[in-house]
C-alpha cells in the first residue's frame, strides 16, 4: 500500500510541471501579444499611410532580419539545441552540459558575426534583390539600405537569446525567455513616441534603432537570468566538437523545415496578389487574431514540452513521455477547441471592435471576418503541430517533420488553386487550414505508427467530452447571435457590447458544461498549477 501514495504525487508533479510551465509562458506571451498590438497602433499612427517612403523602408528593413530569424534563430535552433543540451544535462551532468553550451556559443557567435558583417557590406545588392521596385526611387532605396543596416545586427542578438532561452527552458525556467519579446515591443513603442515630432525619415531611423536596442535589452535579460541560475556560458575559441557537430546535423533539416514554412507564407501572398486590392490586408488582419490563441497556447505548451520530453526519453521513461504528450494534447484542446468554435461564430464583432475605425470600414470588416472563420477551422491543427513536433525533436529527429512539412506545402498550393476560383481570399485561408490538418494528422500518425505516442485512457475519455462541451457552447453562441438584432447592433459601441455578451455566454456555458461532463476539472488544473515543483531537473537545481 505504500507504493501507491508515492507514485501518485510523482505523476501529478509531471502534469503540474507541464501545466504550470505552459501557464507561465502563455501568460507572458499574452502580455507580449497585447503589447504587440499597441506597438502596431503606435507605429501606424506615427508613420501613417501618407508617409509611404518611410513606412515601406522600415517594414522592409524589419522583414529582412525577421526572415533569417524565423529560419535560423527560433524554432529550428531550439529543435536542434534543446534536446542535445537537455540530454547532456540529464545524462552527463550540469558541468558537461555547460561545456556544450560554451562550445555552441563560440561557434554560433562566430558564424553569425561573419554573416552580419558580410550582409552589412553587401546590403545595397541584397536590398535591390529583395525589393527591386525600390531601385526606381533612389531616396526610398537609400533609406531602406540605411535602416536595414541598423536592424540586421539584431539577428545576432536574437540568436543568442534563442541559445540562452533554450538553456533556461531545459532546466524548467521559462519566465525570462517568455518575457523577452515584451522588451522589444516596449523599445519600439518608446522609439515611436520619441520620434513623434521628427520627420518621417527620422521616425524610420528611430524605429530601426528600436529594433536593435530591443534585441540588446532581451539579451541582457537572459544574461541576468542565466547568471542567477549559475548557467552563464563562457566564451571560448570556436571548435567543432562532437556535441556541436550533433547540433549542426540536427539544425540543417530543422532550418530547412522553417524555410518551408516561410515559403508557404510567400506562396499565399503571391497568390493573393492576383486577387482584387485588399485581399492581402484581409488575410493579414484575420491572421493577427488567429495567431493570438496559437501563440499563447500552442507555442507555450510546445516550448514547455520539448525539454521535458527530451529528459524523459533520455532517462528511458516511456510511460512518462506518453503521459506528458497526452497531457499536452489535453491541455491545448481545453482552450483551442472553444477558441476555434468561438472565432467561427463571433468573428465579425471581434474584427469590428478591434479594427473598424477610420479607413477600416464595414466592408473590410466583413471580408476580414470571413477570412478569420476559415483560419479558425485550422486552429486546433496549428496548435497540435506545436505539440506533436516535439515528439520528433526530443528524439533528435528533425528530418521527419521536414518531410511532412513538404507534403503540407504541396497540399497548400494545390488547395489554394482549387479554392481561390470560387472563394477568393477566403479560399487561401481555408487552404492554409486544411493543409495544417494534413500536417498535424501526419505528425500524429507517424508518432503512433513508430510507437512514440500512445494516448492514455484519460485523454481518450476526455476528448469526446471536450467536443460535446464545445458543441454546447457553439449552440449557445448561435442562439445568442440569433436573439440579438445584428443590423441594430452595427457600430463599434454596439458591437463591443455584443462581443461582451458573447464572451460571457460562451465562457459560462463552456465552463459549466465542461465541468459537469467531466471534460476538465477546474480544481485539478488549479492544484497542478500551484504545485511548487516544476520538473525533475528543477528539483535537482533547487536541491543543489
Amino acid at each position: 500500500m505504500s507504493k501507491t501514495p508515492r507514485a501518485a504525487p510523482k505523476a501529478a508533479t509531471k502534469q503540474g510541471g507541464l501545466i504550470r510551465s505552459s501557464a507561465i509562458f502563455a501568460g507572458l506571451t499574452m502580455v507580449s501579444r497585447v503589447m504587440g498590438l499597441v506597438r502596431d497602433l503606435v507605429i501606424t499612427a506615427r508613420l501613417g499611410a501618407s508617409q509611404t517612403i518611410a513606412a515601406d523602408a522600415y517594414y522592409t528593413a524589419l522583414a529582412f532580419p525577421n526572415l533569417f530569424r524565423r529560419i535560423f534563430a527560433e524554432g529550428a535552433f531550439a529543435a536542434a539545441f534543446v534536446p542535445v543540451f537537455a540530454r547532456s544535462l540529464q545524462g552527463e551532468g550540469r558541468e558537461e552540459a555547460r561545456r556544450l553550451a560554451d562550445q555552441t556559443l563560440a561557434v554560433l557567435a562566430s558564424v553569425l558575426l561573419v554573416l552580419v558583417l558580410a550582409v552589412e557590406i553587401a546590403m545595397p545588392l541584397l536590398v535591390s534583390v529583395m525589393a527591386p521596385g525600390f531601385t526606381a526611387d533612389p531616396a526610398k532605396f537609400d533609406l531602406t539600405v540605411e535602416l536595414t543596416r541598423i536592424t540586421f545586427p539584431s539577428l545576432l542578438l536574437i540568436s543568442l537569446v534563442a541559445l540562452f532561452g533554450g538553456m533556461l527552458t531545459s532546466t524548467g525556467r521559462f519566465a525570462a525567455f517568455a518575457a523577452a519579446p515584451i522588451l522589444l515591443n516596449l523599445a519600439l513603442i518608446g522609439a515611436a513616441l520619441y520620434a513623434r515630432a521628427s520627420p518621417a525619415a527620422g521616425a524610420g531611423h528611430a524605429l530601426a534603432w528600436g529594433v536593435s536596442l530591443g534585441g540588446v535589452a532581451q539579451l541582457l535579460l537572459l544574461v541576468v537570468a542565466l547568471r542567477r541560475a549559475g548557467l552563464m556560458p563562457r566564451f571560448t575559441w570556436p571548435r567543432l566538437t562532437p556535441g556541436v557537430k550533433k547540433i549542426l546535423v540536427l539544425f540543417g533539416p530543422a532550418a530547412f523545415g522553417a524555410g518551408i514554412v516561410q515559403i508557404n507564407l510567400l506562396v499565399d501572398q503571391f497568390i493573393a496578389s492576383f486577387l482584387p486590392t485588399g485581399a492581402i490586408s484581409y488575410l493579414y488582419y484575420a491572421d493577427r487574431i488567429n495567431q493570438l490563441p496559437l501563440g499563447v497556447i500552442g507555442i507555450a505548451v510546445g516550448t514547455a514540452l520539448l525539454p521535458l520530453l527530451s529528459r524523459q526519453i533520455q532517462a528511458g521513461d516511456r510511460a512518462g513521455a506518453d503521459d506528458s504528450q497526452s497531457r499536452a494534447v489535453e491541455l491545448v484542446m481545453v482552450f483551442c477547441l472553444p477558441s476555434a468554435a468561438a472565432l467561427t461564430v463571433i468573428a465579425r464583432p471581434i474584427i469590428a471592435v478591434l479594427f473598424e475605425r477610420g479607413a477600416f470600414d464595414a466592408a473590410t470588416t466583413d471580408a476580414s471576418a470571413a477570412a478569420l472563420v476559415a483560419f479558425a477551422v485550422g486552429l486546433p491543427a496549428y496548435v497540435l503541430i506545436k505539440v506533436f513536433a516535439p515528439g520528433f525533436f526530443a528524439r533528435q529527429d528533425t528530418k521527419t517533420p521536414v518531410k511532412i512539412a513538404v507534403v503540407g506545402l504541396v497540399s497548400n498550393i494545390a488547395l489554394n488553386l482549387a479554392f481561390i476560383w470560387h472563394l477568393g481570399h477566403v479560399g487561401i485561408a481555408l487552404a492554409t487550414a486544411c493543409a495544417a490538418w494534413i500536417n498535424g494528422g501526419l505528425l500524429w500518425w507517424v508518432l503512433v505508427r513508430r510507437g512514440h505516442f500512445r494516448a492514455d485512457e484519460r485523454l481518450k475519455q476526455r476528448m469526446p467530452r471536450l467536443l460535446l462541451a464545445t458543441g454546447l457552447m457553439t449552440a449557445a453562441l448561435w442562439a445568442a447571435s440569433w436573439a440579438m438584432d445584428a443590423d441594430a447592433l452595427k457600430g463599434t459601441a454596439q458591437e463591443a457590447l455584443q462581443l461582451v455578451v458573447f464572451l460571457v455566454v460562451g465562457l459560462g456555458v463552456y465552463g459549466v458544461a465542461g465541468h459537469l461532463l467531466g471534460a476538465f476539472s477546474l480544481r485539478e488544473l488549479r492544484a497542478m498549477m500551484t504545485r511548487r515543483r516544476l520538473s525533475p531537473v528543477a528539483d535537482q537545481d533547487s536541491g543543489g
